[in-house]
């Protein structure tokens, strides 16, 4: 099994408030936000955009999100570097990350298991 393509993108920023207004620039809308610097954005397709602020002395990263269906049906190719198997998440996914040959860290997410 292999992914089923981009679910979304994970975004460290210094400013949230400054990123939701540039991606809703974009034409993403806000779709949730929390007390604490933080949100999804979307738009009426595609991927979304979770963004968290973090304290100005950290590099913000970037982080793909791949999905797919079935994290037990799952089988990563060796070539593909497990950083973590999959966990459950505090918002109801499972996600694994794995490490591409530059070392950039990627997510999958797969739905919990019914």
């Amino acid at each position: 099994m292999t992914t089923e393509g981009v679910e979304g993108v994970f975004v460290e920023t210094h400013n949230w408030g400054k990123t939701a207004k540039f991606l809703e620039a974009l034409g993403f809308k806000v779709e949730f936000s929390t007390e604490h610097g933080s949100g999804m954005l979307k738009q009426d397709s595609g991927p979304y955009f979770v963004v968290n602020e973090i304290p100005e002395e950290r590099e913000p990263r970037t982080q793909i999100v791949l999905r797919v269906a079935d994290a037990a049906a799952f089988r990563p190719d060796p070539v593909v570097e497990v950083v973590s198997p999959f966990e459950e998440t505090h918002y109801g996914t499972q996600r694994m990350v794995v490490r591409d040959p530059d070392g950039r860290e990627w997510s999958i997410e797969a739905p919990l298991p019914s």
